[in-house]
């Protein structure tokens, strides 16, 4: 008895499923960058309190991280380091328009960094098929990260939540469209095996 240990047919339900879980990944993707484009404003105030709540949070984690350790040297730093999150984290809850207005070009110059990564990615990917909606994902959050350097501060609120969901529906689309060319090479090597 003999078997097919070819690494291909062995690859194939691993490499499916990957492709399957891609697929999945772009459509959720898709769909809440659409929210966020839907629900501008909502959205920017939403991210905005959800990266309040997470520095408030790694400021607590540093003040008992600075208590548990204050024999080893460092307790002042480590202490001033645990309040100045703390105080940005409530500073960013209490006064969320300046947070807005922060963060906004925070998200501008990660927008032109993601920007910059995701055309260096398409050219890496270029031989692939489907590669150019990479490559307009990263024209996309080019523009946009400029737009938001270009437009501040006066559309701050909704501009914040607008790029954000623009940015996560292209990513969501890129990845749809690069799981569907594995699915479609999956299927012409399924025919030519067969043929």
């Amino acid at each position: 008895m003999t078997t097919n240990t070819s690494p291909d047919i062995q690859q194939t339900p691993d490499i499916q499923q990957r492709a399957n879980k891609a697929f999945l990944t772009g459509i959720l993707l898709s769909v809440l960058g659409a929210i966020a484009i839907a629900l501008p404003v909502f959205s920017t105030l939403v991210a905005e309190t959800w990266i309040a709540l997470i520095i408030a949070t790694a400021g607590f984690a540093k003040l008992f991280y600075a208590f548990n350790t204050r024999n080893e040297g460092g307790f002042i730093w480590k202490l001033l380091l645990s309040v100045l999150y703390i105080a940005t984290g409530i500073m960013l809850l209490v006064y969320p328009l300046t947070g807005v207005l922060t963060l906004t070009l925070l998200l501008g110059s990660f927008l032109l960094t993601e920007g910059v990564f995701e055309l260096i990615l398409a050219f890496r990917l270029r031989p692939k098929q489907n590669w150019t909606w990479v490559l307009t994902n990263g024209i996309v959050t080019l523009l946009l990260g400029g737009l938001i350097w270009f437009q501040w501060p006066s559309n701050a609120p909704w501009l914040l939540g607008t790029a954000v969901g623009v940015s996560i529906l292209f990513t969501g689309v890129s990845r749809i469209m690069l799981s569907l060319n594995v699915r479609t090479s999956l299927d012409r090597s399924d025919q030519a095996a067969g043929a």
